[in-house]
């Protein structure tokens, strides 16, 4: 069993912890303060090939799988995990489905430009009365010669409103003996008339992430769009999950690790009854329960992705590494801001953003109990 990093990895890894740490960090409690996300960093994301990593070379991707993707979105998250949740949104969640399941001419004109950083993906899927329950879709869409009709709405989508590209699921249509809805995606792009966006939401965390509702009124969009085929939406969704669960994890993990590393550089520097908290054992047993699952957490994101790399099944994995990292992280920012005490509960301490931005992980693609059906599902069958 092999545990170490390759040399490509290991690069990878290295570049984003610095750039993470020089163009990210300096500007991240501003971008939690302002709600206003810095395009420039995106871009640059694009141009060091962080948008391509786990797609070919013939699409503008660099083919180095999505370990190293993982390691990426772990160094961003970090330093600020609005940034990484924008990242995975454009990089695996939205440009999955579309290398997976479109045409080549799909990939051209779409797949290419977003791995190269050049547009950003958005992936909608949840809607008001279809979250846990994603089959329970309203949105429909109905073909009228050559053009798809698109009516309804699709809420909490991330990046909404500066995305250029939307993979968007919705009705076709009903098989009639069983009462079942046939769920199909397609490829949307911003500007098309009739689609527009509901208000920017208010969120406890990830504010420099835009959140908001698409809102589709009689907007056609050529059948070309189709993703797949019809009836294909659903398995597209849970496939683009699956490896979204993934980046989730490494998100996670990134605030997690963050977490960590406060706790430490503030239990070493507050002096309480004349030595550091460091000293103290009831502050050692969190630290030391800290590093112990975040490891435990990184193995799970890093063997998901190293199966998804090999071409091998990894539902289960996945679901595991999301469902573990998310928790972690929400477990580690709250005993950091233990640690931290009354400082902790301060916003001009990083440890109360970790805090809010740690609780959509255990929400978003999937919520823990979703993950946890997931699991059981796979382990019973």
């Amino acid at each position: 069993m092999q545990f170490a990093l390759t040399p490509e990895q290991k690069m990878i890894q290295k570049v984003a912890r610095e750039f993470a740490e020089k163009e990210i960090e300096p500007y991240a409690a501003e971008i939690d303060e302002t709600g206003e996300y810095p395009m420039e960093i995106l871009e640059k994301l694009g141009k060091l090939g962080f948008m391509g990593l786990a797609y070919p070379k013939e699409y503008g991707g660099s083919g180095a799988g999505y370990v190293a993707y993982a390691l990426v979105a772990e160094e961003v998250a970090k330093a600020c995990a609005s940034t990484a949740m924008t990242l995975g949104g454009n990089a695996s969640l939205a440009s999955l489905p579309i290398y997976a399941f479109g045409t080549k001419a799909q990939k051209e004109k779409y797949l290419v430009p977003m791995v190269k950083g050049e547009t950003i993906g958005a992936f909608a899927l949840t809607e008001a009365n279809a979250g846990s329950d994603a089959g329970n879709q309203q949105t429909t869409a109905v073909l009228e010669g050559d053009e798809y009709v698109l009516n309804g709405s699709k809420m909490f989508i991330s990046s909404a409103g500066i995305a250029h590209t939307y993979v968007v699921t919705a009705v076709t249509g009903i098989v009639a003996e069983k009462g079942k809805k046939i769920i199909s995606a397609f490829i949307v792009e911003d500007g098309t008339q009739g689609f527009t966006f509901g208000k920017k939401e208010n969120k406890m965390g990830m504010h420099g992430s835009y959140t908001r509702e698409l809102i589709f009124e009689d907007c056609r969009i050529p059948k070309e769009n189709l993703l797949g085929k019809e009836g294909d939406g659903f398995k597209i969704a849970m496939t683009s999950l699956d490896s979204g669960r993934i980046g989730v994890g490494a998100l996670s993990l990134g605030i997690a690790q963050a977490a960590l590393e406060e706790a430490i550089k503030y239990s070493k520097s507050r002096i309480q009854f004349g030595k550091p908290i460091a000293k103290q054992q009831m502050v050692q047993v969190m630290i030391a329960d800290m590093a112990t699952e975040i490891d435990c957490a990184r193995m799970l994101v890093h063997r998901a992705a190293w199966l998804k790399d090999n071409g091998m099944p990894f539902t289960k994995e996945g679901a595991m590494a999301k469902l573990y990292a998310s928790e972690t992280a929400m477990r580690c920012a709250s005993r950091a801001v233990q640690i931290h005490g009354g400082y902790g509960y301060m916003r001009e301490y990083k440890v109360e953003r970790l805090f809010r931005d740690a609780k959509i992980c255990e929400i978003f693609e999937g919520t823990s109990e979703v993950q946890r059906i997931v699991i059981a599902g796979q382990v019973l069958k």
